[in-house]
């Protein structure tokens, strides 16, 4: 993995045949809890449609997305102390128990208490991340690695295109359909875990008792390349949450139809269904601190050009394209990268950058919102700004260790 590789790359169908089939099914059962995942995408409708007001709604979907972010550093630490198919069946059962309740609070006199259900199916739902990762990790063979990562974000990818279809569908029947229906694909993901994924022995058994004694944390804190490794996820996350939130704003000020931002995300998710893992064959082998920074600059570079497209619909696709480009470069080298780490702290580190990942999710809306107030078309070349920082962040945090003290410290 460190040096230059100049065989052909492994083909995708390839790497597909060598996939063992536990992996298989953990990411069939996270395509199947992706296609429930409905909860933060249409919380907000919801409520309103239940008649709470818009206040109301925004809180209960701060309440879940502090939920979703102190998930993963908790289904961390579970995984670190259970295993990770034990957390996973775990997480989704409670999802699942906790999903199935919300319909039955939303009522405008137990605010209080679906504040605290949804505030809990954030902390459940997510939980079961880390666990996913560190599961992949451990099952798939080492050259593999970074395509089973791209192979899980294209379950992801693919469970987020189709699961607004199945809601609309639901909406037309009963709105509480969502949540029940939710609860459904997480508790099948439970059981298929629990009667599918191999029980392996969690982290804190197999490391040594040396390592038990350490704090992950205080080791992550001092690991200072890993600290900018996670300043350029946070980074171009925010960056990346642009597309969803300054894009249209942009595309609805220069009067271009609602159709042209359809059009966007339908491009995105077939570009990215179609192309990631192809992408991934032909990256994988490469330095992982080089392919992080490149995806990164290519990804700014993208949004940069959303400044300079003036009235053109063909130049928003465009950047968009290029942006694209530079998601499916670094993506699955990015998420991979915290799954390199040894056992003894491997899950906080997978643990902490969910949670960062989630933080620039929550974040970015916000941020983006103010930012186009702010400078309008301004914003673009803020974000290529802030894309200059993460490239060379994650081209000096994601750098092998050179010096045996800084491998030291994490073993």
């Amino acid at each position: 993995m460190n040096a230059m590789k100049t065989d052909a790359p492994v083909g995708v169908f390839a790497t597909v045949r060598a996939t063992p089939p536990a992996v298989r099914y953990l990411l069939g059962g996270v395509l199947i809890n992706q296609m429930g995942a409905f909860v933060q995408t249409f919380l907000v409708l919801y409520l309103a449609f239940r008649g709470f007001s818009v206040g109301q709604a925004g809180i209960a979907l701060t309440v879940y997305s502090i939920g979703a972010v102190s998930g993963t550093l908790l289904g961390a630490e579970l995984t670190h102390r259970f295993g990770p198919r034990s957390t996973i069946v775990g997480a989704m059962t409670t999802s699942a128990v906790i999903l199935g309740f919300v319909p039955w609070l939303a009522d405008s006199e137990r605010f209080a208490g679906l504040l605290v259900a949804i505030g809990l199916a954030g902390l459940a739902t997510q939980s079961y991340r880390p666990a996913a990762a560190v599961l992949l990790s451990d099952l798939m063979p080492e050259e593999h690695r970074v395509m089973a990562f791209s192979m899980m974000r294209i379950a992801l990818n693919l469970g987020a295109v189709t699961a607004p279809l199945i809601a609309a569908a639901l909406i037309l029947v009963d709105w509480d359909l969502l949540f029940w229906f939710d609860a459904a694909t997480a508790l099948t993901y439970a059981l298929l875990a629990f009667a599918l994924l191999p029980n392996l022995p969690s982290q804190q058994q197999v490391a040594s008792p040396h390592e038990n004694k350490r704090s992950a944390y205080v080791v992550l804190l001092r690991d200072w390349r890993y600290l900018l490794f996670l300043a350029s996820v946070l980074l171009g996350t925010v960056i990346y949450v642009q597309y969803i939130v300054a894009l249209p704003l942009k595309i609805t000020a220069e009067g271009h139809p609602t159709a042209l931002y359809s059009a966007v995300l339908v491009t995105t998710s077939l570009v990215l269904v179609c192309c990631e893992l192809k992408i991934t064959t032909y990256v994988k082998d490469r330095r992982p601190y080089a392919v992080a920074a490149l995806g990164t600059a290519v990804m700014g570079l993208g949004v940069t050009g959303y400044a300079f497209t003036g009235h053109s619909a063909a130049a928003i696709i465009v950047c968009t394209v290029v942006f694209v480009l530079g998601i499916m470069i670094n993506g699955p080298t990015m998420f991979a990268h915290p799954a390199t780490f040894p056992a003894a702290v491997k899950a906080r580190y997978i643990g902490v950058h969910q949670a960062t990942f989630g933080l620039g999710m929550a974040l970015g809306p916000t941020l983006g919102v103010i930012a186009w107030a702010t400078l309008a078309n301004g914003v673009w070349i803020a974000c290529g700004v802030l894309g200059l920082i993460a490239t060379w962040c994650a081209w000096v945090g994601v750098r092998e260790r050179s010096t045996s003290s800084e491998v030291n410290d994490l073993s």
